[in-house]
């Protein structure tokens, strides 16, 4: 009981910067805000994802797999006034090859009040990479697994404070049930601390919690579990010209405790280092990434990072140290209006591997995102 509370009174209280170490995903954003000029309208927005993510792998870490498929938000957004918008659709996700049908389904509700640089929404979250947290915390990869997240949310998008802090009631449970109850919380912020002649230099924080527990299940058997992540840096960014946009160097330190009563996991602690440096170009983003572990474990993060393994034939293996090195590009492109091309090629070598230690990752995304007026209401 008292982890739990702990854990919501954390994330709701605890404020700093919101962050940015991978490529730009905003291609793949879905965002719906009031504003003055919706007032009393009925809009229809639909959302188109597709994907391909291949992992030509070969670890003790990181299983090899192929995940290709499409995935549908169709929404209903009604804007009751400048502040106010309230909407109800669909996720529906379908595997390529899976001949049972729709992998998954959901319905999507929520409420969002939004006032000049304040949004709070309840319901369905700007969730998964919309928070912009680095991969060794929060995988990539659930953009196509686990995209929809159900809570609440603050967020405040300042020129120079950017706050993200949220909570997801992920695993709820009733009277009597055979199952844990599971909450995730977490705060992502960054501020700029100096703007100048095309340098910028900025300072992001975050954080990850994890509970499972509850005091309404049959389960006595399976102790209480309450993890953290956690990260912060700086990020330094240079504007150059056309041809080379920009360069920049993200670095991070990243931790890991667990603060369960009962200590069952391999490593009770550990910490990160994630180094950045690449070049957005108008050929696409190159960036160089190093990864330096000591006893991490992540809860929601790539497995490829941690040092304990989820893999299907070696669960539970374990790794103290991982060193990993990855050249990492992304082009990305607009192709027609409201249509958006990504495609990505991460050639990863782990330091600590004596044979195979070259493997790679590649994806295809192809996203179309449009927002459809059906009616205005007369005042």
């Amino acid at each position: 009981m008292i982890n739990k509370y702990f854990l919501l009174l954390l994330v709701t209280l605890l404020a700093g910067f919101r962050v940015n170490a991978q490529f730009d995903n905003n291609y793949l954003y879905n965002r719906t805000r009031p504003s003055d000029s919706l007032s009393k309208e009925l809009h229809f927005n639909f959302y188109n994802f597709n994907y391909v993510r291949n992992y030509e792998y070969s670890n003790n870490f990181h299983d090899g797999y192929t995940l290709f498929g499409t995935q549908l938000q169709p929404q209903l957004t009604y804007y009751a006034n400048p502040n106010l918008a309230v909407t109800a659709g669909a996720y529906l996700r379908k595997d390529f090859g899976n001949e049972k049908g729709l992998e998954d389904a959901k319905p999507l509700f929520n409420v969002t009040y939004h006032k000049k640089d304040l949004s709070f929404i309840f319901g369905s979250l700007e969730g998964n990479i919309a928070h912009d947290y680095i991969e060794p915390i929060y995988d990539f990869e659930r953009k196509i697994t686990t995209p929809i997240e159900y809570g609440t949310q603050l967020l405040v998008e300042k020129p120079k404070f950017k706050l993200d802090t949220w909570v997801s009631w992920q695993k709820m449970i009733y009277k009597g049930d055979a199952a844990k109850e599971e909450i995730a919380g977490g705060l992502i912020t960054q501020t700029t601390l100096l703007e100048d002649e095309g340098w910028k230099l900025s300072i992001p924080v975050q954080f990850l919690a994890y509970h499972q527990g509850g005091q309404i299940d049959v389960l006595k058997e399976i102790p209480i579990s309450t993890l953290f992540n956690g990260a912060a840096g700086f990020k330094i960014e240079k504007s150059l010209g056309y041809n080379v946009k920009e360069i920049f160097m993200h670095n991070y330190l990243a931790i890991y405790k667990d603060f369960s009563p009962e200590k069952l996991r391999a490593y009770q602690g550990g910490f990160g280092l994630w180094l950045n440096l690449g070049a957005n170009t108008r050929w696409g983003t190159l960036m160089a990434t190093y990864w330096k572990g000591n006893n991490f474990i992540s809860i929601k993060g790539m497995p490829l990072y941690q040092s304990v393994s989820e893999n299907l034939y070696e669960y539970g293996y374990t790794r103290s140290q991982r060193n990993i090195i990855a050249i990492r590009y992304a082009y990305q492109h607009e192709l027609l209006p409201h249509l958006y091309l990504d495609i990505r090629v991460e050639p990863h070598f782990d330091l600590d591997e004596k044979a195979n230690n070259l493997q790679f990752n590649h994806s295809l995304f192809l996203t179309y995102k449009q927002d459809f007026k059906v009616f205005k209401t007369k005042n």
